[in-house]
């Protein structure tokens, strides 16, 4: 019979992607960022390619997503309103990010996007700390929402963070914030998934892309849990934390050589 992509699976293959999966997710669903960022990040340590680390990290999140965004809506974290403005121009956003990954050399991109990730950390990281205010009404979300798909398509990781952060930083309430994106997320990453399986095939669905959504889906209802019990103070100081962490992490990838792809994959 035909090889298919679950031959040779195994549980020992599978644990570190679902450890992965599961760490990644559950801080995505509590902080409405990091899946893609820290998914993408180790997939890259454990030597994937960028493009395979991407849609692996893609294909997984279409399912893991799902679930995210049905425990949000469950919870009642999701704002509609604010969820029909972001997914149609993430939806566009994500197509024209697959678009620059396999085509175009976006080194020059990402050092400007580490840096403006860093620099909302420090400012979240400072609003945080500060009393609790009134909630401002949200204006820049069409054009966030085509910025944070095309930074998610072509990074294999960006929607989160730059579209919570810049809500956050906007002054949006951040349970609504992590609900609605993480429920908006859903649709943009789909449509991302899609584009990768279009042009490389459907070996973007590898043992990584396996293990990540196993992991993910056991984590996703308890991160959506957590939100709606947590502090706002605490939620947008460890949006802050985890973003500088974000930035740090990438500016050393940028300065090191990446690890070397192991054969396997």
């Amino acid at each position: 019979r035909p090889m298919t992509i679950f031959d040779g699976l195994t549980l020992w293959a599978l644990l570190p992607f679902i450890v992965v999966g599961f760490a990644a997710q559950l801080i995505d669903s509590a902080l409405g960022m990091a899946f893609g960022v820290i998914g993408t990040a180790l997939l890259l340590v454990l030597g994937l390619p960028p493009v395979s680390a991407s849609a692996a990290v893609h294909v997984a999140e279409s399912f893991t997503g799902g679930v995210s965004g049905l425990a949000h809506a469950m919870q009642r974290n999701v704002d509609w309103r604010l969820f029909r403005r972001l997914v149609v121009p993430g939806i566009v956003g994500g197509l024209i990010g697959v678009w620059i990954l396999t085509n175009i050399d976006n080194s020059i991109a990402r050092p400007v996007v580490l840096a403006y990730l860093g620099a909302v950390g420090i400012y979240l990281l400072w609003r945080g700390a500060r009393r609790p205010q009134t909630y401002r009404s949200i204006k820049f979300v069409g054009p966030l929402g085509l910025i944070g798909g095309i930074a998610d398509g072509s990074g294999g990781g960006g929607w989160g963070p730059i579209v919570s952060a810049n809500l956050l930083a906007q002054g949006a309430e951040p349970r609504t914030v992590i609900g609605t994106v993480n429920a908006s997320e859903f649709f943009v990453t789909v449509t991302i998934a899609a584009g990768f399986i279009g042009t490389m095939g459907w070996q973007s669905f590898s043992t990584a892309a396996i293990g990540l959504l196993i992991g993910g889906v056991i984590a996703a209802p308890i991160g959506a849990y957590l939100v709606r019990r947590l502090r706002a103070d605490w939620l947008v100081g460890a949006a802050g934390v985890l973003l500088l962490l974000a930035s740090a992490y990438g500016f050393l990838m940028l300065m090191f050589a990446p690890v070397p792809a192991f054969r396997g994959f």
